[in-house]
């Protein structure tokens, strides 16, 4: 019997679903962006939701490729991009999960993304969540065969106000079974004046509703930690210089203490 057609998705002039930025780095971080980018492939135009809805939190974490760059830069750190909107498949999240290719997301319908195929689903995972998990998993397996250190840092932003609920921290700190560098994160940003952060709020990391963490910190017994910044933050440059230039600054001590704990 014949396998059944794959379903193509990216084509001649699409962008490649993974960028690495300064892929030399010599830091122990590895920094990662799950929604860094906000681009739809061309076959599926902007899944039938309007520009403005592209460039809102639904569709990417605003501010968080900036300052993945510029702490890249600030650390030289080596970092990972996810270049496609969530929206089109969330590299975040278990394919097959509700949330993976969203029919609704937060109030918003996503017409491109109801009634698919079993081969359009698989195509996208296998053209973007894919090769994006790939290049994370290249350094890391690089970095082990090299006998050099590693720490997971996922970078994300979250909106000020969700579902009409306003959100008072300015960061926060996300984890699950390991807390060891998130915990040391906390407490110095926390050290840091006028800063509210969140721990496990508003959001938490399972295995349910997270991808990166679980299988690239977790099972690999490396540090990790994810951060979340409040996008009003770093909307602007000025913001954005700020967060990378205070995450450089407390990134190396936090590392220390957690790899001291362990120890």
């Amino acid at each position: 019997m014949k396998d059944a057609p794959r379903s193509q998705l990216l084509a001649a002039g699409d962008p490649p679903p993974v960028a690495v930025y300064n892929g030399d780095g010599r830091s122990p971080f590895l920094l990662v962006a799950d929604h860094a980018g906000n681009i739809f492939p061309r076959a599926l135009g902007r899944l039938g939701i309007a520009k403005v809805e592209a460039e809102r939190h639904i569709a990417l974490d605003i501010g968080i490729a900036s300052v993945g760059r510029l702490l890249a830069d600030a650390l030289g750190a080596t970092l990972i991009q996810q270049n496609y909107s969530r929206l089109v498949i969330d590299c975040n999240r278990p394919p097959g999960a509700a949330t993976s290719i969203p029919e609704v997301s937060e109030l918003t319908p996503i017409p491109g993304n109801v009634g698919l195929s079993a081969a359009e689903r698989a195509a996208r995972e296998r053209e973007i969540f894919q090769p994006y998990h790939d290049a994370i998993t290249a350094e890391l397996e690089h970095r082990r065969a090299a006998n050099a250190q590693s720490a997971l840092i996922a970078l994300h932003s979250f909106t000020p106000v969700f579902k009409g609920d306003a959100r008072p921290w300015h960061a926060a700190l996300l984890y699950h079974r390991d807390p060891r560098l998130a915990r040391a994160l906390l407490a110095l940003l926390r050290n840091e004046s006028a800063l509210q952060v969140g721990d496990n709020e508003p959001y938490f990391v399972s295995d349910t509703t997270d991808y990166t963490i679980p299988v690239h910190g977790e099972r690999r017994n490396i540090p990790h930690a994810l951060i979340e910044i409040r996008q009003d933050l770093i909307a602007e440059a000025n913001g954005e210089r700020e967060w990378a230039n205070r995450l450089a600054r407390v990134l190396p001590e936090a590392y220390a203490l957690a790899t001291q704990a362990q120890s």
